[in-house]
């Protein structure tokens, strides 16, 4: 036998095959590279020249300029003195009033002690830089050569800072006290809010879950009626209750409602429903083995509820508690209305832009408030990923046994939180048909004539209609589609996980910032986008990006539940993917289609913080108007716009639940099959 027989044989490596595109795969591809670019520019860029902002400085550089003064008979001996050396012998301006924003002016006669504007003196002044700029009233000067004025035309001369980048805002920013103190203030509100809501939560839930109470139908839905109203109202509700003249202003012991009180009081409720939400559901999955091995056990009901119910639902809790921190500390109305002289993140961001125009500024808050909601997303996120099924097929789902005394407390705990929603509802709702709180308490609907209002009127009412329709259609439409090819497209697994990644970056970045962002991308005139600043479309694009997450995992939790096998089979019949998503996919998702558009719905009539800044007298919105008209001291006029938010919301609602019945009848009989 020759080595030759007995080596070990190997075959050459073959070329490497990769599989061709089909028609429908490029066709799949690219429709999710086109809405992955919908997301760049709608939230990446702006985010990015937010971010950039917040790191560009302007100073005044006095040794950039340089000055020479006359005798009085208007003769120069010709000495040149620059900015700085004056301002060394004057000292009329320190360094910190040498730090602006991008719209800064200073004026110069400061550096002059014996300035007079009837002085016969004259003044040289020019730029000492290529780039330097001075305003002389308001004519802009640029350039190198001097310029002569008199003494009257000088006192109109003011120097323009200098752009530059560094962390100079942020040291100014923290090391400014109230600006400061606004950081301490919102985790404190958000912590207070978060521990106060998720406690209420969790016993209505439970209540609901784990008891037989009578009229849980009716509490479910009392429950979820501050998701229709945007967070101003509960402030102006509890103005009316404990305001300096309010109904029940001495339950408060002489404390203010203006201020953390307020607001605590308020978050608890428009946070209430979320955090139901999720603890319901986390209640309702349960195992009835556990309880029925405690009791074998005799274990106490108290050492049953901490060892099996508190563990059970320790995700529900957990995830209910950062996303009520979230709202809480990205919320804009709320603050605003009953907030007072208490600061806040989100408040500071709205006086940095709108009332001190410093924009610069207000990027470095909305940088500093991202830090926080970003923080707390990732941790939610991070539970969700380490929770486990608490299901199985041999599970035997919990049905609670009757009780009458706990049933009775349980009862009566419903109905006290029911007492309080509705109530706060009741009391904007009687506010807004009196003539003139608290003195004439006669019907009257004077307060719905909103055209003689501040806050744009009726077409505030009817655009914040077409924003929420065209929001519902538009987005739903870009949602599910931008599902079904991230969670329906073969390989692509880079391409998949960063549109995964846009997809869930909206849910992190509160609407503040989102709003600001848009105004530093879509507000420069170099960007061709720059044409639909004021308009509607750029309220809908703002509005979708911002409620992108939840509509998106909405659309992707269903698509999940349709098996592979369904784009198999299209392919085995030749049938284009699109007449497969066309005809089989949505009708069979068409429940969770139903859910995202009444959802975007629903947020596009009530946002307020991520729209504040982007309106035009032509798109003020029902929402922006409550707020304007509060601001104004319109506060009736705003109870009763709000209240007019609520209704089409609830009218809303209840036409999608008829129309989703019919529909879903013809479209989802093979259920039932």
């Amino acid at each position: 036998m020759s080595v030759l027989d007995t080596a070990p044989t190997t075959m050459p490596e073959g070329p490497v095959i990769k599989p061709k595109l089909s028609r429908d795969d490029i066709i799949m591809r690219g429709g999710m590279i086109v809405i992955a670019l919908y997301l760049v520019v709608s939230l990446v860029f702006p985010l990015w020249v937010m971010l950039s902002k917040s790191f560009s400085t302007y100073k005044f550089e006095l040794s950039h300029y340089e000055f020479q003064v006359s005798n009085e008979a208007g003769a120069f001996d010709g000495t040149i003195l620059t900015g700085d050396q004056l301002n060394a012998k004057a000292q009329a301006y320190t360094e910190p009033d040498l730090s602006g924003s991008s719209d800064s002016r200073l004026g110069v006669t400061k550096l002059f002690p014996d300035f007079s504007f009837r002085s016969p003196v004259m003044y040289k002044v020019r730029n000492a830089v290529e780039g330097g700029r001075f305003l002389v009233g308001s004519t802009l000067h640029d350039t190198t050569d001097w310029l002569e004025l008199d003494s009257n035309t000088f006192r109109r001369v003011q120097l323009r800072p200098e752009k530059a980048r560094g962390f100079d805002n942020f040291v100014n920013y923290f090391s400014t006290p109230t600006l400061f103190k606004s950081i301490e203030n919102s985790l404190i509100i958000s912590v207070i809010s978060t521990v106060v809501t998720v406690t209420l939560a969790f016993w209505f839930a439970y209540a609901l879950n784990r008891s037989c109470m009578r009229f849980k139908g009716v509490f479910r839905l009392i429950a979820m009626m501050p998701i229709l109203v945007p967070s101003l109202l509960p402030g102006i509700a509890l103005v009316y209750l404990f305001g300096n003249q309010g109904l029940i202003k001495e339950l408060l012991f002489g404390a203010s409602i203006y201020g953390p009180i307020g607001i605590v009081i308020g978050s608890v409720f428009f946070t209430f429903p979320h955090a139901f939400i999720i603890i319901s559901t986390a209640l309702a999955i349960s195992d009835s083995r556990l309880y029925e091995a405690a009791t074998s056990l005799r274990s106490t009901p108290w050492r049953t509820f901490w060892t099996v119910t508190i563990p059970g639902a320790r995700y529900g809790l957990i995830s209910a508690a950062f996303v009520v921190f979230n709202l809480v500390i990205t919320d804009f109305g709320l603050p605003k209305v009953i907030g007072g002289q208490f600061n806040v993140l989100a408040v500071d961001i709205y006086k940095q832009v709108i009332g001190q125009q410093n924009f610069e500024m207000g990027a470095v808050v909305s940088v500093v408030l991202v830090v926080p909601a970003i923080f707390a997303f990732a941790i939610d996120r991070l539970v969700q990923s380490k929770q486990v099924a608490l299901l199985s097929a041999r599970s035997v789902p919990y049905s609670p046994s009757p009780n009458p005394k706990m049933d009775r407390i349980f009862l009566a705990y419903a109905s006290l939180v029911a007492l309080f929603i509705v109530g706060l509802l009741a009391i904007c709702q009687f506010a807004a048909l009196v003539k003139f709180w608290p003195y004439d308490l006669s019907m009257s609907l004077n307060n719905y004539q909103f055209d003689k209002m501040d806050g744009g009127g009726w077409e505030s009412y009817f655009n914040s209609i077409q924003l929420a329709l065209l929001t519902a259609i538009i987005g739903t439409a870009v949602v599910f589609f931008g599902a079904y090819l991230v969670e329906k497209t073969s390989g692509f697994r880079t391409g998949r996980s960063l549109f995964q990644m846009f997809a869930m970056l909206p849910m992190a970045i509160p609407g503040m910032v989102l709003g600001l962002a848009y105004i530093f991308f879509f507000n420069n005139t170099s960007n061709p986008l720059h044409v639909i600043y004021g308009t509607m479309a750029i309220l809908v694009i703002c509005t979708v990006t911002h409620f992108y997450t939840v509509s998106h995992l909405t659309a992707v939790t269903a698509l999940k539940q349709m098996d592979r096998e369904f784009e198999s089979v299209s392919a085995s019949l030749k049938q284009p993917t699109m007449k497969l998503f066309a005809r089989v996919t949505v009708p069979v998702c068409l429940p969770a289609v139903l859910d995202i558009s009444i959802y975007l719905f629903v947020n596009a009539m009530t946002t307020v913080s991520a729209v504040v800044f982007l309106y035009s007298p032509k798109t003020t919105l029902a929402s922006i108007a409550v707020l304007n008209m509060d601001d104004a001291g319109d506060i009736a006029p705003a109870a009763a716009m709000g209240m007019m938010i609520f209704y089409t919301n609830a009218a809303a609602r209840i036409l999608h639940l008829i129309a989703s019945k019919g529909i879903l009848t013809r479209t989802q009989a093979w259920r039932n099959r």
